[in-house]
Formats: structure tokens, sequence, C-alpha cells
């Protein structure tokens, strides 16, 4: 059973809009290509959530900055995968919290002809596993990446691009987590190491920050100013990806709450060496729209 709430807007549609209309045209390409065919694909989402867009989710990074629209852009995708046609060969989603087990079983007896497996465990710790253990040479899989927060570590992101064989979609959380943590003088030690494990780096501290001299009474102090906008923090994240994945789509979609402040960042990957150039065709097609 899930539990209702107001949330709603046009934003997070347009998310679910954007994701099902890419599985769709990935999909399309696999049945009409002979060769594409002898693929097993996948469709993977890590925080997979109650599979219901009218549940609430356990976002406390979130709730701390007190944003409830950003809250809301967590929900509906497993639905939007699972009725996307042509289907996916297999179905798997990940979500540490039990109770959202639970309730992701109850939506897979919905669909009893499709292929879905369900795994309690954490995304960071799951997805290197589980593409350490797959044999991309007859798998291919297409991974969701809709996290709470900061919860992703750059080596998450790694081991799916050394895959060569995993499409990624990731809501980056440009506004109310990272630019938020980047505070005017420097984040405080906790969230400085939550976003070197989120970039892989501790160089956002030079692309985000420059010298600063303060003055008192006696003395003068020299500090870091915060110097990044919104535009920087994203095209650091971009250009970050551009380092492990084959293709990157540039120009990601800010989706933005009512007061028009970019909460995230909807951010395409692909790893294919092969296949990448028409997955950021299709992917920059679905991003400008």
């Amino acid at each position: 059973m899930t539990t209702e709430h107001r949330f709603g807007g046009a934003w997070t549609q347009e998310k679910l809009n954007r994701l099902g209309e890419y599985l769709s045209a990935y999909m399309k390409i696999f049945k009409k290509n002979p060769y594409a065919r002898r693929y097993t694909t996948h469709y993977v989402d890590a925080f997979a959530g109650t599979g219901f867009r009218s549940s609430k989710r356990d976002a406390s990074e979130l709730k701390l900055f007190d944003d409830p629209e950003a809250v809301e852009f967590q929900q509906g995708s497993v639905t939007v995968a699972l009725e996307s046609q042509p289907y996916f060969n297999h179905y798997l989603f990940v979500d540490s919290n039990a109770e959202h087990i639970v309730a992701l079983t109850d939506v897979k007896k919905r669909y009893p002809s499709q292929d879905i497996e369900i795994v309690q465990d954490d995304a960071n710790n799951f997805l290197p596993n589980w593409c350490q253990r797959t044999n991309w040479n007859k798998n291919r899989a297409v991974v969701f990446l809709d996290p709470y927060g900061t919860q992703v570590d750059w080596t998450t992101i790694e081991s799916m691009a050394r895959t060569q064989a995993i499409d990624l979609w990731l809501l980056f959380p440009l506004g109310q987590a990272v630019n938020r943590m980047l505070t005017k003088r420097e984040p405080e030690p906790s969230w400085a190491a939550r976003l070197d494990r989120l970039f892989g780096t501790m160089s956002w501290r030079e692309e985000f920050y420059r010298p600063s001299t303060q003055r008192s009474l006696f003395s003068q102090e020299n500090t870091l100013e915060k110097a990044a906008d919104f535009d920087a923090i994203g095209d650091f994240f971009v250009r970050r990806l551009q380092t492990v994945f084959f293709e990157v789509a540039k120009k990601p979609l800010a989706l933005k709450n009512s007061k028009n402040v970019p909460i995230y960042l909807l951010c395409f990957a692909s790893a294919n060496p092969r296949g990448s150039k028409t997955a950021i065709k299709i992917a920059n097609y679905i991003l400008g729209k």
C-alpha cells in the first residue's frame, strides 16, 4: 500500500516521459537490428523506491534542505519502464529499504509476463558487483539512477563506464543537494567528503572556490569564497562523466521547481563504443525537446 501525497508537477512528468521515450527507442533498435538481437537486454533501476509515483520516499538529505519539491521528483520510473514497449528481456529493481522491496514485490505481481528481479541492497554495493560479474559480450543494459541526494559514489559510475555496454541516465542533484553543500566559505568536512565521493576528485575545490581576503579591525585573513553557479557545477559534472564514458550528452536537462530553480540535471552517458553515436543522437533529441 502506498501513501498518497499532493506532489506531482509538469517537470516530474517530463522526466518520466523522456525516460520512457528513450527506453522505447533503445529497444526498437534491439528488436530490428539483427546484430543487436543477439544480446540480452536489461533495464536497471538502482534507487527503485516503491514503483509508484504517489509514494513518499526516504530522502533525508533533501529534507535537510527543506525542499519537498526535490523529493517529489523521485517517483514513478519503475512503472514507466515496465510499461514501455518493446519490453526488455530482464528488469532489475534495487533498493535498500525493506518496505520498498515489499511494495516492488506487489508491483511485480502486476506484470506476470515480464522477467523482473528485485534486490534489496545499496546501489553503491550492488552495481559494481553486478557490472563485474555480468558477461558483457552477451548483455547490454540501460541503467537509471534516481538517487535521493548525493548517494551515488563516483566509483559506482566508473564501474558502469568500464563495461563498455551500459547506457546511463542519471539525475544529478544539482540544486537542492550539491549547490547547498557548496556553502559560501567552503563546505563543512562531512559535506566536503561527500562531494569528493560524488565527483571522484578533490579538484572541485579549485573549480568552485576562489581565494578571498577578509579584513577585520586588526588583521586580514585569507579564505576561500564560492565562485560557482548552477552552470559551472553542471558543466564540471558533465566533464567528469566525459573522463570515463565513451560519449556524454553535453547539454543535460535542468529540472526546475516552481520557483524556477534547478533541482536536478537529467544526464545521459553511453559506455558502448559501437552504439554510442546512435545513443547520443537519440538522447540529445529527447533532452532538447
